[in-house]
């Protein structure tokens, strides 16, 4: 007899643990599949600790096949979901396509950066979703207080080592508390940067920071920023993003070669190309997890609009906490609905209960309230560390040893350089995966699902990370929105035509032309569309950025062509000059890797506000 076959899309919170209770549930008598662009899980509450330099990137990442042994991964994002033949076609990291059929279906596809119709942000701006973002991050921190030290001009020194986070949600506000901690090190070690001084802005259209959690754990956060030396601005915002800094709301003009945004998420588009009811881009879904009329399709985390039958006529909120709980009883409805007999009657309905949640805050400082008891101070940021410790599915005792060697070792102030500006654009659709040069199936959305709205433009309280939510979960929800025009599209579609020696018909292999073995500088990665000398910015070599004849092998090539002054980073950010701006995959099968469990375990959720 045939094995049933499960299929799970995304390997996030909520399809993670879908994964890990499915396969303990059907104790060997199901094929169970995970579709995920990467071969782990992330651990988004930590990724703030990356960008630090704290942590190394593989300490926040839980491999797939090393802790779901008895679940097949499969690498790929998905095109197509077909309900009536029951098949998920998708593609994998080499651009083959494949077929899975199913005779159960999880979707758990997480959730995509979100952009506000504001001039410059996508060209400009930079999210905070993924390794490869997180990876940049640290990279540019460092080059840009290094290339301060070196410069002349007082004006360039002072926005180079001028940051500015737009978005006072979880993510944001870690952003700014662990990066104000990072650069002030990378400051004082050296004694010829004494002269330099950090700026960090951490801007919001809200009133406060971490709008939607308890005033006393966001007057903590406040305070502790604001000691720190972190400029909180509340209701201001950007009104136009430059090469060479913002124009604020309130008709400042700050210069800065950095723009962090994290303003919050939207659901992936793979929900909405379903064609089934939706609710804010989310599939409609039972208290079971089950898609009406479909009892076949079961989702959960950011993709679904999940009843929240704590508050009768209210959905559960896109967060961390919510998904990994929704995870859990999906895996159990989906095994209980493969036993004879199994109907939606012996489903168990999704319900969450408030534990409360952290915030690290870097350092000894953190804000808390497990079992609503208020922390703050050391005794917050024990708390903050022992439930990541705690919640984490693997890798505690590398976190642990981390934080102990960055308590009395000092931070290594290197950039690797693996990950360029063009590498992460803020209006890809699959941030866990840096850009590959010439991959002409990222394209950019400019409209349709999840596109902004002239509602998310007007909310004023909209600017919050949907993933930095508060344990009772009230979100925000922008749309994204591609701000590019035709011209643009030309440009890229020129940028390909010169990757490609003319034609355009042809993308180059992440393998073609990436490494040059005649290269008089190994060390230093080339950009696949430029010439012999050109030294430009660099992407990870799995993605074609090094090329065996380079002169520059120690950075990434790009695929656009020689090299300008504006293609390296150090000519002017933030951002750098993006000169292969597609966007992504048109419909992403990642899991929600951007959200991660609340503090005390208040919901089944899943963003960084539950922590």
């Amino acid at each position: 007899m045939r094995r049933p076959r499960i299929v799970i899309v995304g390997a996030g919170f909520a399809g993670y643990r879908t994964a890990r209770t499915l396969a303990r549930a059907a104790g060997g008598r199901a094929d169970i599949t995970l579709l995920n662009p990467t071969d782990y899980f992330l651990y988004l509450p930590l990724l703030p600790q990356v960008a630090a330099g704290i942590l190394e990137p593989r300490r926040v990442t839980v491999s797939l096949s090393g802790t779901l042994r008895e679940v097949r991964p499969v690498l790929g994002e998905a095109d197509h979901v077909d309900l009536d033949a029951r098949t998920v076609h998708y593609t994998n990291p080499e651009g083959d396509r494949g077929t899975l059929g199913y005779d159960r279906l999880v979707l758990a596809a997480g959730s995509v950066n979100k952009l506000l119709p504001i001039p410059g942000i996508a060209e400009h701006a930079h999210g905070f979703r993924g390794l490869p973002e997180a990876l940049y991050l640290r990279d540019h921190l460092t080059r840009q207080v290094e290339l301060a030290s070196s410069g002349d001009n007082a004006a360039e020194r002072a926005a180079r080592c001028t940051f500015v986070v737009v978005g006072a949600g979880y993510t944001g506000t870690e952003v700014a508390a662990q990066g104000k901690l990072f650069t002030d090190a990378l400051v004082r070690a050296h004694p010829l940067r004494r002269g330099i001084r950090p700026r960090w802005l951490l801007l919001d259209v809200a009133s406060r920071v971490l709008p939607e959690l308890d005033e006393r754990l966001s007057r903590t956060a406040d305070r502790v920023l604001r000691e720190r030396g972190v400029e909180v601005r509340m209701g201001t915002s950007v009104k136009e993003a430059t090469r060479d800094g913002v124009l604020l709301t309130d008709g400042e003009f700050v210069g800065t070669r950095t723009l962090a945004w994290c303003v919050g998420v939207r659901p992936d588009p793979l929900a909405e190309s379903l064609g089934l009811p939706m609710e804010r881009g989310r599939l409609l879904v039972e208290p079971t997890l089950q898609v009406p009329g479909r009892p076949e399709v079961f989702a959960c985390g950011d993709a679904a609009a999940v009843p929240d039958l704590e508050r009768p006529g209210e959905y559960t909120p896109m967060t961390a906490q919510h998904a990994w709980r929704q995870g859990k009883v999906a895996g159990r409805n989906v095994a209980g609905s493969l036993v004879a007999g199994g109907g939606a009657t012996g489903l168990r309905p999704y319900r969450h209960k408030d534990m409360g949640f952290v915030v690290d805050l870097g350092g000894v400082q953190a804000a808390a309230n497990p079992l609503g008891v208020h922390l703050s101070g050391p005794a917050a940021g024990a708390v903050a560390r022992g439930y990541h410790l705690a919640a984490m599915p693997g890798n505690r005792v590398r976190v642990a040893a981390d934080w102990l060697l960055d308590a009395v070792l000092p931070r290594q102030d290197v950039q690797l350089g693996l990950v360029r500006s063009s590498s992460v654009p803020l209006d890809t659709e699959s941030p866990e995966l840096a850009r590959v040069p010439g991959d002409h199936k990222r394209d950019s959305a400019a409209s349709g699902p999840g596109a902004a709205t002239e509602e998310d433009v007007n909310t004023g309280n909209d600017a919050h990370d949907a993933d930095d939510m508060d344990p009772d979960g009230r979100n925000t929800d922008h749309r994204n929105t591609d701000h590019r025009n035709e011209a643009n599209d030309v440009k890229d579609r020129n940028d390909v035509n010169k990757a490609t020696g003319g034609s355009g018909e042809k993308h180059p292999a992440p393998e073609d032309g990436s490494q040059s073995i005649t290269s008089p500088t190994p060390e230093v990665g080339r950009h696949s569309g430029g010439g012999s000398g050109s030294r430009v910015g660099q992407s990870s070599p799995e993605e074609g950025s090094q090329s065996i004849d380079s002169p520059t092998p120690e950075v990434g090539r790009h695929s656009s062509g020689p090299a300008t002054p504006h293609d390296d980073e150090s000519a002017g950010e933030p951002g750098g000059n993006r000169r292969d701006p597609e966007s992504a995959r048109k419909q992403s099968g990642r899991g929600e890797a951007g959200n991660e469990p609340g503090a005390a375990e208040r919901g089944d959720g899943r963003a960084e506000g539950d922590r």
